[in-house]
């Protein structure tokens, strides 16, 4: 058997020798050539639009006006109220805010040719609670008390087989 194996091997071996061998085929690279040329297209045969360029400022005569609002949600603890009105030349109004610490901001305010001019007050003094610093205590729940299980012993019944009967012969 061994040698059946071994004759095998050199009977591969020298089969490889004498194999044809191919090379691999040598193509030419394709040859291009550009004669691709952009269409010519001629110039438009009209004239582009001339546009005079006349703008003109709109300016509107000032106006009188005057507004309000006011606001008191108890659910959101919302509460401002803003008021403004306009002469010709004059801005003058005022709002209110009801801050988180329990005072009110108070703004009233003028704009006028001379620049803007607000004066801020507060009415009530902040309130902010009391920082008390409380030991972490964990919670303590009692143990819960189970009452041992009460089980009936199970009732086991010797059974009753009837005596074999044996054929006498």
């Amino acid at each position: 058997m061994k040698f059946i194996i071994v004759a095998a091997l050199v009977a591969v071996a020298a089969a490889a020798d004498y194999a044809p061998k191919y090379e691999a085929p040598k193509y030419e690279a394709p040859k291009y050539e550009a004669k691709y040329e952009a269409p010519k297209y001629e110039a438009p045969k009209y004239e582009a639009p001339k546009y005079e360029a006349k703008y003109e400022e709109v300016t509107y005569a000032p106006q009188p006006y005057s507004f309000g609002y006011d606001v008191q949600d108890k659910e959101s603890y919302n509460d401002f109220e803003h008021n403004e009105k306009s002469d010709y030349n004059v801005v003058t109004g005022s709002y209110r805010v009801a801050l988180p610490d329990g005072r009110t901001q108070i703004v009233t305010y003028k704009a006028d040719a001379y620049g803007y001019t607000a004066d801020v007050k507060y009415e009530g003094e902040a309130k902010y609670p009391e920082y008390v610093e409380k030991q972490y205590k964990a919670a303590s729940y009692p143990a819960p008390a189970y009452s041992a299980p009460a089980y009936k012993a199970p009732e086991y019944s010797a059974p009753a087989y009837p005596a074999p009967a044996y054929p006498k012969y």
